[in-house]
């Protein structure tokens, strides 16, 4: 019996459909010679710090640095079944062989041999490495099983991440925590996209706006501007010198341009155009795209490359089929794909680009649910524009003296369309339209002048313009910035290269705005106060995303074979003992930059004091006057009505608020009605209510 492992039961079940497997257990499926079950993500982790002794359940300034000698390893609490699944099937006597059906790249391999060593697992295994869930795909893959000891370099690599992001992430975190009571997440990867933010932030906020104008002169079927002019009267006596003289056109450039067709898209590209077209997070597109791929309609997506094999060719011709045929937007269209620029087995490392598969013939668009339709659209769309022909334009600029002074106007004449014609039309189908990221489609045609052709006495007119900030991130823009942060630092070969993997980037995001250290508002991304200064109390070597850059360098080596896993372990557990002996004391007013400020909701009726909003109550800050006000007070409760911050300010103001959609236990309906405080000085504050007869709601 072969005991197959997957990272995921719905992983499983494809397989098992693939291999013909179809005896439904307990957590597994047997039949055929195999026996098919699955992690549920990472099974099995490195234990918290409170595992290594006691003096570690409390966090304390003198029990770091922790630096464990013998690491342990822990089952996930809510994931314990599984695992003893899992253990009992790989000592089952007739297992004689497991293969790892993980995901085919470095924490794949990890969470494989995790649960393979946690359970004392001795049996020869070998390794499934596949990027489709199609069931042609799977059995090539079972075709051509490698042996298991052919990524033990790669396991390293990953175990070598795992513990190093384990040593700085935990000493740091309690070390900032202990010194500014407040817990202050520090992470590899989260604290250097935390000061993109913050840098961004304070580009915008210190940006001082400058105003400049530019002169026009109206041409026929042309307007040709001036340069910059920073003063106003300047610019008005050009005007009336240029409206006094001749314009000569003294050059006209015509250049033939040509733009590339976009790339396929790896995980991160995907998820910037998601966000750009149809505002979706970086962590709901990955999610979309998980269940495109576990539905069969959407190759592996967590890829950071932008190419296909060689040997894909044939494939993605079948699939561009299919999608002329799927894709009411290219309904007639005549379209002939030029393949080869899309195939690259160089530029392909553990996974290829995310398009669509041969599933997608069978499938109903029209069922799947609206958002996964969108993706698997945009992936699709992708395919088409990055095998169509480039976009040819011709790009015309006219110069023209007048009054001593140069005007350009410019303007361009598509030649072929190519590859736009496909973006055109896809987007015609958008509800919305996206911003256009394309500078030239806001040029006119120029008409054909001539070199030396004069124009007495021009219309002119002067433009008033303002330098512009900064622009606040937003998921794309992020995403973006953190896949070339420290890249110049990075060996180009490195498998990860910038801020994370295009597999975590989402969850850093996420991570940030739980912890409270960034805000969204709408599309756009904010550090928040603590967020700031979290980044101004670090030092720059967890700041900046050189750190990262050595770290994926030196991890690319190891899992090549070329440097040693235990020397690198070292580095790191020396970087962690010199943070903890550097940052032993808080400097000055610094000690109070994560107090938090409390803001006054009212004053207290009975003693006149600040009220403030506790996590369960409104509360009276004189600690001898007893008022509270609770959140889940009964009468609150009954009506169904939430007892908001604004019900509570103006019950403190004026005694009385008027609340809508009140339920009546009684009548079953809801009501209009003014709540008025009957505090009659006791423990408990009491509450009346008063109906609005004529409004009544039913």
């Amino acid at each position: 019996m072969k005991l197959v492992i997957c990272e995921k039961p719905s992983v499983g079940a494809a397989v098992a459909a693939a291999l013909g497997v179809t005896g439904r257990k307990d957590g597994y499926i047997e039949g055929n010679g195999y026996l098919i079950s699955w992690c549920i993500g990472h099974l099995v982790q490195l234990s918290e710090a409170a595992a290594y002794g006691e003096q570690y359940k409390k966090w304390s300034y003198d029990s770091l640095p922790i630096l464990p000698q013998e690491w342990q390893y822990t089952v996930a609490a809510d994931k314990g079944k599984q695992f003893k699944i899992l253990k009992d099937l790989m000592h089952r006597a007739d297992v004689s062989e497991v293969v790892n059906a993980c995901d085919a790249g470095r924490e794949g391999e990890l969470i494989f041999r995790f649960v393979y060593h946690q359970a004392g697992c001795k049996k020869p295994f070998t390794r499934l490495w596949i990027s489709s869930m199609e069931n042609e795909a799977i059995r090539s893959g079972f075709d051509n099983l490698k042996d298991g000891r052919e990524y033990d370099a790669l396991y390293h690599s990953a175990l070598c991440r795992a513990k190093a992001d384990w040593l700085i992430g935990i000493n740091a975190t309690r070390l900032f925590s202990c010194l500014y009571g407040k817990t202050l997440n520090v992470g590899r990867v989260q604290t250097p996209t935390l000061k993109m933010l913050v840098d961004r932030d304070a580009a915008i906020t210190g940006f001082q706006k400058e105003t400049y104008y530019h002169v026009r002169l109206t041409l026929p079927g042309a307007e040709a501007a001036s340069a910059k002019i920073c003063a106003a009267d300047e610019a008005g006596k050009l005007k009336a010198a240029c409206e006094a003289s001749a314009a000569v056109c003294t050059s006209l450039v015509k250049e033939k341009k040509t733009i590339a067709p976009p790339k396929l898209f790896d995980l991160t590209s995907l998820q910037r155009e998601a966000n750009r077209i149809y505002g979706y997070t970086a962590k709901q597109t990955l999610d979309l795209a998980q269940a495109l791929y576990e539905k069969k309609l959407l190759t592996y997506p967590r890829t950071d490359s932008a190419f296909l094999t060689d040997d894909m060719g044939e494939t993605a011709t079948g699939i561009i089929k299919v999608l002329c045929e799927k894709l009411s937007f290219m309904e007639g269209a005549d379209f002939s794909p030029e393949i080869a620029k899309v195939l690259n087995s160089k530029k392909v490392s553990d996974h290829h680009a995310i398009i669509p598969t041969m599933e997608l013939a069978k499938a109903d668009l029209t069922a799947l649910p609206e958002s996964e339709r969108n993706i698997l659209t945009l992936a699709g769309a992708r395919l088409l524009m990055a095998t169509a022909e480039p976009h040819v334009y011709e790009a015309v600029t006219a110069v023209f003296s007048c009054a001593d002074h140069e005007f350009t106007a410019k303007g361009k004449a598509v030649i072929a369309a190519g590859w736009k014609e496909i973006e055109r039309l896809y987007r015609a189908t958008l509800k919305k339209k996206p911003d256009s990221d394309d500078e030239n489609e806001l040029v006119l045609d120029v008409p054909d002048f001539s070199e030396g052709q004069t124009f007495e006495n021009p219309a002119a007119k002067v433009t008033e313009h303002a330098t512009t900030p900064p622009k606040p991130h937003n998921e794309a823009s992020l995403l973006s910035a953190m896949e070339r942060a420290g890249n110049e630092d990075t060996d180009p070969d490195a498998e990860r290269r910038g801020l994370g993997t295009p597999a975590t980037r989402a969850a850093v995001i996420e991570k940030l705005v739980k912890g409270g250290f960034v805000e969204r508002k709408g599309k756009q991304l904010f550090p928040t106060k603590d967020g700031t200064n979290l980044v101004c109390v670090l030092p720059d070597s967890l700041t900046s995303p050189q750190l990262t850059a050595a770290w994926e360098n030196n991890l690319t080596q190891i899992a090549k074979g070329n440097a040693d896993p235990a020397a690198f372990m070292q580095g790191i557990e020396a970087m962690a003992q010199g943070l903890v002996k550097t940052y032993a004391s808080v400097l000055g007013e610094k000690q109070e930059l994560f107090k938090t400020e409390k803001t006054e909701i009212g004053k207290c009726p009975r003693c006149k004091s600040p009220v403030y909003e506790g996590k369960k109550n409104y509360y009276c800050s004189n600690k001898e006057c007893g008022f509270t006000m609770w959140k889940n007070d009964r009468f609150f409760e009954e009506r169904k009505t939430v007892f908001t911050r604004s019900i509570a300010a103006a019950l403190l103001k004026s005694g009385k608020v008027k609340v809508k959609k009140l339920y009546s236990p009684k009548t079953g309906k809801t009501y209009d009605g003014t709540v008025l405080l009957a505090d009659t000085g006791g423990k408990y504050v009491n509450y009346k209510v008063t109906i609005s007869k004529d409004k009544e709601l039913e």
